[in-house]
This record gives C-alpha cells, sequence and structure tokens, in this order.
C-alpha cells in the first residue's frame, strides 16, 4: 500500500485516478481548493485524507504544502493541477508544483501532468514574471522540471505524463479521447511495491 498525494482531485481525471487508486488498496491524500469541492470530489470512505487550497495563490500553495507534510512522506506525489486561463495558469501549472516540490519530502515519485502542447512552448522564463507565460510555456516548463529531478534527485522517480485531450471540464465535450479506465491503467504505473523501491 503507498501513500499518495493527489493534487486538483475533486474533478476529471484528479478525481478519477485518486478513486482508482483508493480502490486499489492505496491511501491517498487529496487536495482540494476549497472545502465546498470535496462534494465534487466524492470517495469520501476511501480517503486518507484532505488539504485544502488555492494553487492560484502562493501563500495558499505553501499552507497546502504544510498540510500534506503532517501525512508523512509520500511514496508519490501526482501534480494534477492544472488550468488553461490567464492569469492563474503560470502559477497553477508552474508555481505549484515547484513550490510542492521545494518544501514536502522527497517522496519515491512525482508525476506532473503535461501535454503534447509543450511542445510550442518556449523556454524564456521572464514569460513566467511578466505574466505572457501561454499554456504551452507552461507545460514545457514543467516537463523540464521533470525531467531535471529524474537526472538530479537519485531515489526519487520522476515523469512528465501526457494524459492526451480527454472530455473532463477542462478538455471539453469534443475530446476525442475516451475516458480513462484509470482502475487498470493507473494500478499498472503504481504498484505498491514499485513505490516502495523507488524511495529508498
Amino acid at each position: 500500500m503507498a501513500l499518495i498525494l493527489m493534487t486538483r482531485a475533486s474533478s476529471g481525471l484528479g478525481r478519477g485516478t485518486a478513486n482508482a487508486l483508493a480502490d486499489d488498496g492505496h491511501e491517498v491524500v487529496v487536495h482540494v481548493r476549497t472545502p465546498a469541492r470535496l462534494a465534487d470530489a466524492g470517495g469520501a470512505t476511501r480517503r486518507k485524507g484532505v488539504v485544502t487550497g488555492d494553487l492560484a495563490d502562493i501563500g495558499e500553495i505553501t499552507g497546502v504544502a504544510r498540510q500534506a507534510g503532517t501525512y508523512g512522506r509520500f511514496d508519490a506525489v501526482v501534480h494534477n493541477a492544472g488550468v488553461m486561463n490567464q492569469p492563474q495558469q503560470a502559477t497553477v501549472n508552474v508555481v505549484a508544483p515547484y513550490l510542492f516540490t521545494a518544501l514536502m519530502d522527497k517522496p519515491g515519485r512525482q508525476i506532473y501532468l503535461s501535454s503534447s502542447m509543450h511542445r510550442t512552448g518556449f523556454t524564456d522564463l521572464r514569460r513566467l514574471a511578466t505574466g505572457d507565460a501561454s499554456y504551452d510555456d507552461t507545460k514545457l516548463w514543467v516537463t523540464a522540471l521533470a525531467l531535471t529531478l529524474a537526472f538530479r534527485w537519485r531515489g526519487t522517480s520522476s515523469q512528465a505524463v501526457d494524459p492526451g485531450w480527454v472530455p473532463t471540464r477542462m478538455g471539453g465535450p469534443g475530446a476525442p479521447t475516451p475516458p480513462i479506465p484509470v482502475r487498470g491503467a493507473t494500478s499498472r504505473g503504481l504498484q505498491p511495491g514499485q513505490l516502495r523501491r523507488a524511495s529508498r
């Protein structure tokens, strides 16, 4: 059994994956923006715990990291939260996972949700400071963060994952990819034994 943190788990891929992991016997701590979103998250009896905070607010990001830290060292952190709208996208998509990575104890595995759109992003980080960063930029930067950790952090496995264009609230109903049957797909990627080996 692995201890896993899933950010933005109130809907879409985050909720489906968190519930599937819990069904497979893992201890899942879910993040939601506000307590009111807990009803959307569902699976109350299957959760290990809940952390709350707005990932578009830097002060609240650090608070969420502190809340998560009370559960101890995670076997995996899934940085699922993401938005496509300005001005929040740089903070939610890049700053939040960066701060979680910097502030929390190193987990056995880091998983960052990316996108194929990272291929058209710009590497100029000044766009982050000026507020000109596009969604594509943010996904390139978080992919670079995942790759950097993979090379530099011994004992931690780090991946950037492109889930495809799926019909979630963010992806919209016109997405061609059906919802992921997350029970099987997730279980193959996050076996308890693999997570525990990665955390050593």
